[in-house]
Formats: C-alpha cells, sequence, structure tokens
C-alpha cells in the first residue's frame, strides 16, 4: 500500500468516531441515518430494561418512551451534530428514522424484563 493511500485513509475518520465528534463531517448522508438508526435501536433497548426494572406500566411507559426517544435523537442531530435537517428531508424525517424498530425493541425488553422481575404467578 502506498503512503498516500495510507494517509488518506488516516485521515478519514470511521463512523463511530464521527458519531462522538461535535459537529462531525457526514459525506456519505446514509453513514449518518444510520448511526440515527442504530442509536435509536440501543435506547429502546435501554430504556425497555429501564421500565421493566422499575417496574413502570401503562401509558405512562409509552408516552415517556416516545418522548425520550424523539427527543434524544432530535438533541443529538439538532445540537450535537448540527447537520442541516433539510438535507435530510426535514426534521420529522430524522425522527421517524427507525422509530418503529426501536419501537418494538422496546416493548419486547420491557414485557420481558417486566413480566420476569415483577409477575406473580399463580
Amino acid at each position: 500500500m502506498s503512503a498516500g493511500k495510507m494517509s488518506a485513509g488516516a485521515a478519514d475518520p470511521s463512523v463511530w468516531a464521527r458519531a462522538l465528534t461535535s459537529r462531525s463531517n457526514w459525506p456519505d448522508k446514509e453513514e449518518f441515518l444510520d448511526v440515527i438508526y442504530w442509536g435509536r435501536q440501543a435506547i429502546g433497548i435501554i430504556l425497555g430494561f429501564t421500565w421493566g426494572i422499575i417496574p413502570l406500566r401503562g401509558f405512562i411507559g409509552l408516552l415517556l418512551f416516545i418522548l425520550l426517544n424523539a427527543g434524544s435523537i432530535y438533541l443529538y442531530v439538532s445540537s450535537f451534530q448540527r447537520v442541516d435537517e433539510e438535507e435530510y428531508g426535514g426534521v420529522w424525517e430524522l425522527t421517524k428514522e427507525g422509530f418503529m424498530t426501536s419501537f418494538a425493541g422496546f416493548l419486547v425488553t420491557w414485557i420481558i424484563m417486566y413480566t420476569g422481575l415483577h409477575y406473580d404467578s399463580l
């Protein structure tokens, strides 16, 4: 491998490094959407574990999930990365990226944790 190729690769930070660095440059829009998608999946699983352990039930749990999930992604996009939302189709497109998959993972995790820890069998 030539020195020119090595320096070009070294100057290009990984997706993880850009995801954790404020105001990163995202030349490939799909990579940024992937970061949002997988970050949202992690948030869903973490909140599912948390709600199951607390134990949180009902509409309040669902509403809190929606607010925390959408709010954290919005803050990440607008305050931490400071991307131009219009390049990605607007705020709504970024806010709904991977939401339903995250919701499904959240529900499964929440139900399993709650049932395993707090459900009294006959």
